[in-house]
């Protein structure tokens, strides 16, 4: 998983989910809020990151910055991904196909958000099991974290391209 420097260019933000969370004190309820939130440049570079705060904005404001610190780059085949695969975290997991050019983006939505900010433009897509959209996300991550091209597996295989696909 390599880490990508966020100040380099200039990066979309999504935000996927808002959660209003409540502490009951002596005097009564005290609401805060979480935002989920995900940036990418549609070029490869994707993260996610989560903020609380008082106030909507500012938990959005908190969630990009995290968001900026956690940036993964995926490897991409031209508009698609190169292989299939299932990313896991927790209860969530998601399944991920590349798709021919043309096809679109099927995902729902907190897998949508993640793909679209990579600069994913042909994939389909799949949640299973869990639909608690932080699971989703992390485990949309895990899944394009995990991707490899045909370079990266020659050289770990110490062979030639060409001999990956003969």
């Amino acid at each position: 998983m390599a880490r990508v420097d966020a100040n380099a260019t200039e990066m979309k933000e999504h935000v996927v989910a808002i959660n209003r969370v409540s502490k009951t004190v002596k005097g009564g309820r005290i609401f805060k809020f979480a935002a989920l939130v995900v940036v990418g440049d549609e070029k490869g570079t994707v993260g996610f990151g989560i903020g609380k705060a008082g106030e909507v904005p500012d938990a959005i404001r908190k969630g990009i910055e995290d968001a900026k610190k956690n940036l993964i780059h995926v490897s991409l085949r031209g508009s698609t991904i190169p292989h299939e695969i299932i990313g896991a975290y927790g209860a969530g997991r998601v399944l991920m196909k590349p798709a021919a050019p043309g096809t679109g983006v099927i995902a729902g939505g907190p897998v949508r958000a993640v793909v679209e900010a990579a600069g994913i433009h042909d994939i389909r897509t799949k949640a299973l099991r869990s639909n608690n959209p932080c699971n989703v996300v992390r485990a949309a991550m895990d899944g394009l974290s995990r991707l490899r091209n045909a370079q990266q597996v020659a050289k770990t295989r110490g062979k030639s391209v060409k001999e990956i696909f003969a």
